[in-house]
């Protein structure tokens, strides 16, 4: 049996009042949960699935789906939110999903219909009172590499998601690695902010705390104020963080923003949480620095998808702020000549569709280095970071972070490859004016040194998104299609 399984089948007899998932309206106890794991599993194995698709809210019915699965042997796919119809067609062909798993049939069959495939009625499984329906496609099955667990979908660079194959093993190990780092134990309520669908989420807020025998407190998104991949309804942010009497999270920087920006005006401070995890993309040193002054306990850490969401993370135990931390027990790196981050350990088993991953090293693409004391410093995406016109090399991302901490700046993109100065594509925050942004950029600007200033800026025409091609499901600009998008007044920029 699964390490995961195994623990939460001795939480179901050492600990077995104790609530393992509680959502908005059931929560089930580590004994409920164990008997619901094995239902649906047996409900599952009474099909022929090959692969199926998990098309849900967070919320208990996503873990026990999840957990199913595992127990089943079946592989999985999480179907993000916040993906298009043609991606998540893309997904099921490239997946040959066969199945899909879902708490909203009759959204799912308009889905399906839409997307022109097949399909038999939908039966139903009930959980803790709730219906969980497995509608079966007529689809071209996939061979999926030996041992697949679980496939996870990045938007990436382009619009096409790639999946990332993993194991079970590897991602328990992971899990067990944090829990250990971050000294998860049953009296932990961690509180899924981010949804379960993002691998980190998966591993962090759902796997880690289970096998410590914590509470999961799994609201659905709109309660946590998430919508689309980047809307956040702030006053339900900071509620759902007090409400809960959480004693965990995982944030994206946006969210820690908006966090310490809300309590510096004035908003209540969430009590009990003892670990706020920050990951997904870059932290600026001054918001930590003001999280800090705020008593929140902020730790930035550092991951990807291809070994299994995270690699590194700060800790109680050890923190440096600027640095994400200091490397999981099962990691090992080293580093390429130009500073390329190379990880071994807890590694994916190939990218679906491609030839299976069997090397020592994986190739993060990623810019860093290491101190005396074992603390990972980024510096940027090796294929993001550009050449000025003067020589000098400069991370995007760096700079993008340092803009995005100003309350006027809400998205921002930095171009500057060959050129003698640097530029940006700025989309303003609500009422923000012209001026407010240009003051921000100065702001910006002053905490820079001289070759990564952004000289001039225009505003978007809208914010990045999705929807429009010019955002990540991750909270990540796409630039390749904003340079597109903006070429022509960039260029104007220069002329002048």
């Amino acid at each position: 049996m699964r390490t995961l399984l195994s623990a939460i089948e001795g939480y179901a007899e050492t600990q077995a009042d104790s609530i393992a998932l509680e959502g908005i309206d059931i929560s089930l106890t580590y004994v409920e949960l164990a008997r619901s794991v094995s239902s649906v599993a047996e409900f599952l194995g009474r099909h022929d699935i090959n692969a199926v698709a998990l098309l849900a809210d967070n919320g208990p019915l996503w873990c026990v789906a999840d957990l199913a699965c595992v127990e089943a042997g079946i592989p999985l796919v999480p179907l993000p939110h916040f993906f298009s119809p043609s991606q998540i067609s893309h997904v099921i062909e490239s997946a040959g999903l066969d199945g899909i798993l879902t708490e909203h049939p009759e959204q799912a069959l308009i889905l399906i219909e839409q997307l022109k495939l097949g399909c038999n009625p939908p039966v139903d499984v009930v959980v803790a009172g709730k219906r969980l329906s497995l509608i079966q496609l007529t689809v071209s099955r996939v061979a999926l590499p030996d041992r697949c667990s679980k496939v996870t979908f990045t938007s990436g660079s382009t619009g096409e998601p790639k999946g990332v194959c993993l194991s079970q093993s590897v991602m328990e190990q992971v899990a067990g690695s944090l829990a250990a780092v971050t000294g998860a134990n049953a009296a932990d309520r961690h509180l899924s902010l981010l949804p379960y669908a993002t691998l980190l989420e998966n591993i962090g807020g759902l796997y880690a705390p289970l096998l410590s025998g914590a509470t999961v407190v799994a609201p659905p998104l709109s309660s946590v104020g998430l919508s689309g991949a980047s809307g956040l309804d702030l006053n339900q942010f900071i509620s759902i963080l007090i409400q809960s009497r959480a004693s965990t999270c995982i944030m994206i920087p946006q969210m820690l923003h908006a966090l310490v920006a809300a309590i510096e005006s004035g908003a209540p401070r969430p009590e009990g949480l003892r670990f706020i995890a920050v990951g997904g993309a870059s932290v600026s040193p001054l918001l930590l620095t003001r999280a800090e002054k705020l008593g929140l306990p902020v730790f930035e850490g550092y991951g990807l998808s291809e070994a299994a969401s995270v690699v590194a993370v700060n800790a109680p135990a050890g923190s440096k702020p600027g640095s994400v931390g200091q490397l999981l027990p099962h990691i090992s790196l080293c580093f390429a000549a130009d500073g390329e981050i190379l990880v071994k350990g807890g590694l994916f088993s190939g990218y679906l569709g491609d030839l299976p991953f069997e090397g020592e090293y994986w190739p993060t693409g990623d810019i860093g280095h290491m101190d005396d004391d074992g603390f990972l410093y980024l510096s940027g995406r090796k294929k993001h970071i550009f050449i000025t016109a003067f020589g000098r090399n400069v991370s995007p991302e760096w700079v993008e972070r340092e803009l995005s901490i100003e309350p006027a700046i809400a998205q921002c993109c930095v171009f500057g490859e060959a050129r003698p100065f640097n530029v940006a594509v700025i989309v303003a925050r609500e009422n923000a004016s012209s001026e407010q942004i240009g003051m921000a950029v100065e702001q910006a600007n002053a905490r820079l040194p001289d070759y990564a200033k952004v000289s001039k800026w225009i505003l978007a025409n809208e914010p990045f998104s999705v929807e429009n091609a010019l955002w990540t499901g991750t909270a990540r600009p796409r630039r390749e299609q904003i340079f597109a998008a903006y070429e022509d007044y960039l260029t104007t920029l220069y002329q002048e």
